[in-house]
């Protein structure tokens, strides 16, 4: 398996939120979630203060790589999350807020959750009943059960199970039903 070579996720759920709100006047944004484009790669790059390279991620041909946005203002990317389709589940390669939703003077809260609710909503959309998996940071296993509701499967492997991931999608998407 690949999972031993894998440095592990570090995205920190900062709220579960209905969309992405502005920590500042707590108004709520509904999202949009959509495949990035080659396009789209020119603004998300480590110059710009990302701290992963969508490019490379974007070149590899088992991922999809998707971008959060506000309704109405999908030029600006609020998030990243790279996915990839396994038989069984949904794996998530990397997880990342754009540089202005991260740390303490962070605009939007919600974004990680948004993005993990996403990849579960995709699980179940593919067949594989809302189940997804990650490696985690060491330090971040314990956050993951009690923000994600995932659980430990062991080493760094998480797992959101079918009863997690409905209760994200619920969070998140719950004007889609």
């Amino acid at each position: 398996m690949k999972y031993s070579k894998q440095k592990g996720l570090d995205f920190e759920i900062d709220k579960l939120t209905n969309s992405i709100e502005n920590v500042y006047s707590r108004d709520s944004f509904s999202t949009d979630i959509t495949l990035i484009t080659s396009a789209d790669l020119r603004t998300v790059t480590k110059k710009d203060g990302w701290q992963f390279d969508w490019k490379l991620e974007f070149k590899e041909p088992a991922r999809e790589v998707y971008k959060l946005t506000i309704v109405n203002n999908q030029s600006v990317i609020q998030g990243l999350i790279s996915l990839e389709i396994k038989l069984d589940h949904v794996y998530m390669h990397l997880v990342e807020s754009a540089p202005f939703n991260k740390g303490k003077t962070k605009i939007y809260a919600g974004v990680p959750g948004n993005l993990v609710a996403f990849a579960c909503k995709l699980s179940f959309q593919r067949g594989h009943d809302g189940n997804v998996s990650f490696i985690s940071k060491t330090r971040l296993v314990q956050h993951y059960i009690d923000t994600l509701g995932a659980i430990h499967f062991g080493g760094r492997v998480m797992i959101i199970n079918t009863n997690a991931a409905l209760k994200l999608i619920n969070k998140y998407f719950q004007n889609e039903k």
